[in-house]
């Protein structure tokens, strides 16, 4: 369940009451007149199901309550209550599948934003990923695959691309390509330093045999890249965001943008080539997926609420 809050003027009071008394997935719905202080207004809370969130929301913005006033949705951890458990069962569908695109599109936008922490995070994985590299060690490459943030500007591409917001594909592509050269160059420069050090000896290179996957480009580079994306796209859709670990994981955006650094500096420029390469299938691959992901699911979602409006028409 959502817990839905309300400011509205007063004038608004009366419609925003009986589009929630109208949905069968919307319960326990409570009008605090004059409650608002700014904006001035009313209070109309209401636990929704996830399945009627989005049918909700719309309502609402069409009231133009999103301007006049205001709307929060957050989740509810528990719910002990008989009125609860019958708005659940009368809206087809579960739970966990329906799909908030105001919160998806929320929540891609926060992640996609070219920050400080972003780039930090950023930074410090590519760093990883280049020691994890030269050592041979895929443990410290597989720490730097989680600690990356670029799936969020990968999302908000998608959910830009799949809604036609230009202004998310803008936004993760900027954070891209700005973020990633710079943590490249990072690297770039901590590689000379390791070098002059005595740190990194270049004929290590020679033998990665735990971690060349980073740089061997395949089939299985762009079917991993795909899988990834659908993955990532349905943890955000259906908030089962514990899965996201599991797409970082299985992708080498972060170690591939780091071996191409080290090797560029070493005068392996084929190697660079190809890590390079494999930075953009991953890139291509997550971002078509997740396309796919969220076409498919605006369908099945419409379809659901024709089948409803019918059932209830």
């Amino acid at each position: 369940m959502q817990h839905l809050r309300v400011i509205c003027p007063t004038r608004s009071t009366d419609e925003v009451r009986a589009l929630l008394l109208a949905e069968p997935g919307a319960t326990h719905v409570t009008v605090l007149v004059g409650a608002a202080l700014q904006p001035a207004g009313d209070v109309v809370e209401a636990d929704v199901t996830r399945e009627a969130v989005d049918g909700v929301l719309g309502g609402l913005c069409e009231l133009g309550v999103d301007r006049t006033g205001g709307v929060t949705l957050e989740t509810i951890d528990t719910t002990l209550s008989d009125s609860a458990d019958s708005a659940e069962e009368v809206v087809p569908g579960d739970p966990m599948d329906a799909v908030i695109w105001d919160e998806v599109v929320a929540r891609t936008g926060e992640d996609s934003r070219l920050s400080v922490s972003f780039q930090a995070f950023l930074t410090v994985a590519c760093l990883l990923a280049a020691i994890g590299a030269v050592t041979d060690s895929p443990v410290t490459v597989v720490g730097a695959m989680v600690l990356g943030p670029e799936f969020g500007p990968l999302a908000a591409m998608a959910v830009g691309i799949a809604l036609r917001r230009r202004d998310l594909v803008r936004r993760g592509a900027f954070a891209l390509a700005v973020g990633f050269p710079l943590a490249m160059a990072v690297t770039a420069v901590a590689t000379v330093l390791f070098d002059a050090a005595g740190l990194l000896d270049a004929a290590v290179l020679d033998t990665l045999d735990q971690v060349e996957f980073i740089y061997q480009v395949g089939w299985f580079s762009f079917i991993v890249a795909l899988l990834a994306g659908a993955a990532g796209m349905l943890a955000l859709t259906s908030a089962k965001s514990a899965s996201l670990v599991g797409v970082f994981i299985s992708v080498t955006t972060v170690p591939a943008a780091a071996f191409a650094s080290v090797a560029l500096v070493e005068g392996r420029f084929a190697e660079a080539a190809e890590s390079a390469l494999q930075l953009l299938v991953n890139v291509v691959g997550i971002v078509v997926a997740a396309v796919a992901v969220l076409v498919v699911s605006r369908r099945v979602q419409a379809r659901r609420r024709g089948l409803r409006r019918l059932s209830t028409g």
